[in-house]
């Protein structure tokens, strides 16, 4: 039996509201899995929530509730936003379950049973915001530590560290030998540049309970809890399967069967050190093989009008009022279409009413629609097929065919932005091939009943071809699209599938319904 293709994004860290930039991560993640699917393959999306830390405290204590209460009701802001856009995983991670505790504290035994931690006190700066000691390397050509590091103080405590340095020659190894656990590739030079300055640096892996308790305590010393980040890694196995005490009832796939990770969908701001160094040298510590590494995908970040979105600047996009205007598939596309999968883009009202008005609502829902209604007055809803054939209707047909093939090379490198464009491209043809061939004028004449029935019929086919190629970007929208044409794709139905004369000799039409209604007023970008 293949292995499931298995994708995961990093989990979201419970101190604030879900923003447009988890929102894009899911919903790629979302994609990918779904296009897995559609490509006749197992997928196993996983998501979910990071709980644990010292920002967590310090909040829920500000605010005056317990840090499982306040955790709870973060959670629950993310779970909302992924139900009304559609994000369907099928893992859901809360690192406050204790069978994940119990897998972080399984390997931290591990480690420290093989001598790989080791007690000692040091002082030095540490970033509150980050939650991480800081080094010179972090300060700016000022010597500052600047203001991404937020407020940073004076420490000196004992703490447990990791040999994290023991490990870095394997590390730039692997990576030399494995150019592909990075995409896009020019991140891979970024991980090696910062791999060849982590030479004697080890990784702080606890905090003193003295100034924080959320977290889960270190087995083999009560006096401490785990690094954050050491916690919120672990997640991509613990709630795969690994070391499944119960597989029987756990509900957790088979982790043999499962792992290795095919994609953990990343923000660029993570890949170092925490993904691209932490976390595989954390797997081979632990007795992964090269074999058993992950690969990482790393998306760029969305700005606001040329601004770096942040909340000091208090231009923070929140998802749900873009989606309020244009819809769960209105900003499902736009987050899709509008950035290349491993780049920075950016977002302002004008590019998002672009996206939806003149792509989806005047190309894509406009085909449609009046497509329809000519079907349905000109040939009562029922498609009727004809001898007759043109150029156009030729070309029409090449270009829906070449689609399946074109989509299963742009998702290698899961540019799915260009599968995108191959859609609107195809709709934009088909609505210029109606213009060209203009059957509401040929509809006049009885004696060209045949071809209008044969434009129609084209066009209609034209469109449950996309339907199923929008289905991971615009899974609802696609669904509509389905209805109105009224046909329904059989189960277990695939990019394969796609061949020429979906819609039979008699198929009858559903209802015309606007699908993309226009929208005047701006989204609040």
């Amino acid at each position: 039996m293949p292995k499931p293709y298995y994708i995961t994004t990093a989990i979201d860290y419970t101190n604030g509201a879900p923003h447009i930039g988890h929102a894009y991560e899911k919903v790629l993640a979302d994609a990918m899995a779904r296009f897995q699917r559609l490509a006749g393959n197992e997928a196993y999306f996983l998501t979910g929530v990071d709980q644990h830390g010292q920002k967590v405290q310090q909040t829920a204590e500000k605010a005056g509730v317990p840090p499982r209460e306040y955790v709870r009701e973060v959670t629950d802001k993310f779970l909302a936003l992924w139900e009304r856009l559609g994000v369907r995983a099928d893992g859901w991670v809360e690192t406050i379950d204790p069978r994940h505790t119990r897998i972080v504290q399984d390997l931290l035994q591990q480690l420290y049973d093989s001598g790989q931690l080791y007690k000692k006190t040091t002082s030095g700066f540490y970033s509150n915001r980050q939650e991480q000691y800081l080094s010179d390397k972090d300060r700016n050509e000022a010597g500052e530590f600047g203001p991404e590091w937020g407020e940073v103080v004076q420490l000196e405590e004992e703490n447990w560290y990791f040999r994290l340095s023991d490990h870095v020659p394997w590390l730039r190894g692997f990576l030399e030998a494995t150019p592909d656990f990075v995409f896009p590739p020019n991140r891979m030079t970024q991980l090696l540049n910062a791999v060849n300055g982590s030479e004697g640096m080890d990784l702080c892996i606890s905090r003193p309970k003295s100034r924080l308790t959320w977290g889960i305590e270190l087995p083999f010393d009560s006096d401490f809890v785990t690094y954050v980040w050491f916690d919120a890694l672990t997640n991509y196995i613990s709630f795969a399967g690994y070391r499944d005490a119960s597989p029987e009832t756990s509900g957790l796939p088979s982790f043999d069967r499962l792992w290795p990770c095919d994609a953990h969908v990343i923000g660029k701001d993570i890949l170092i050190p925490a993904h691209g160094i932490y976390w595989p040298i954390m797997l081979h510590a632990c007795g992964f093989t090269d074999d058993q590494m992950p690969k990482l995908v790393v998306h760029g970040w969305w700005n606001v009008r040329g601004e770096k979105m942040s909340k000091s600047l208090g231009n923070v996009v929140n998802p749900n009022d873009i989606a309020d205007v244009i819809g769960t598939d209105g900003l499902r596309y736009f987050l899709l279409s509008e950035i290349t999968t491993g780049q920075d883009s950016d977002m302002s009202d004008e590019r998002v009413l672009f996206r939806y008005n003149k792509e989806l609502a005047d190309i894509l829902g406009n085909l449609l629609n009046r497509t329809l209604n000519m079907a349905r007055k000109y040939l009562g809803g029922v498609l009727r097929h004809t001898a007759f054939d043109s150029p156009a209707q030729v070309a029409l047909r090449e270009k829906v065919a070449s689609l399946p093939g074109a989509a299963m090379e742009h998702m290698k490198t899961w540019q799915i932005h260009r599968v995108l464009a191959d859609c609107l491209d195809t709709a934009r043809q088909a609505n210029e091939f109606i213009d060209h061939t203009s059957p509401f004028k040929l509809a006049k004449d009885p004696a060209q009943a045949d071809q209008v029935a044969s434009i129609m019929g084209h066009v209609m086919e034209a469109l449950a071809h996309l339907s199923v190629l929008l289905s991971p970007a615009i899974p609802a929208a696609a669904a509509k699209i389905q209805t109105q044409l009224g046909w329904t794709p059989p189960a277990g139905f695939t990019l394969q599938d796609l061949q020429w004369g979906l819609l039979p000799d008699g198929h009858t039409l559903g209802e015309p319904q606007p699908l993309f209604p226009k929208v005047l007023l701006p989204p609040p970008v």
